[in-house]
């Protein structure tokens, strides 16, 4: 089990299905994309998440990150299916979720759902 949870960790997953909006968020959809991150304040990887996801939100113009707690947003929570913090959510302009990663990461494999998910320049 160990072993299957480690090469599912942080992979990023086609997402189809759902769409969040502004009110969904609590906050502004990003120009081209947006980062949703689910989290919990005793998380570990959810703070190198954190980092991961600002930098690359400041590295691809319009594209925003926003870090929803999971614990206050159950609703949420139990709409989407999210099993643990941190999961990462990528959404395309008009709030559709297009990829999916549960457990941290790497900014290689964001940037590469980015680029699935944000229209050419």
């Amino acid at each position: 089990m160990g072993v299957v949870r480690l090469r599912r960790d942080g992979r990023v997953r086609d997402e189809d299905g759902d769409r969040l909006s502004e009110a969904d968020l609590g906050e502004g959809l990003g120009e081209r994309a947006t980062l949703v991150q689910f989290s919990t304040a005793f998380c570990q990887p959810c703070r190198a998440t954190r980092r991961i996801l600002a930098d690359v939100s400041t590295l691809v113009p319009g594209v925003s990150h926003v870090e929803i707690d999971a614990e206050s947003r159950l609703d949420l929570v139990r709409r989407l299916d999210i099993m643990r913090t941190p999961t990462v959510l990528v959404l395309d302009s008009a709030g559709n979720i297009v990829k999916k990663a549960s457990g941290q990461p790497r900014k290689d494999d964001v940037l590469a759902a980015l680029a699935a998910a944000v229209p050419g320049p």
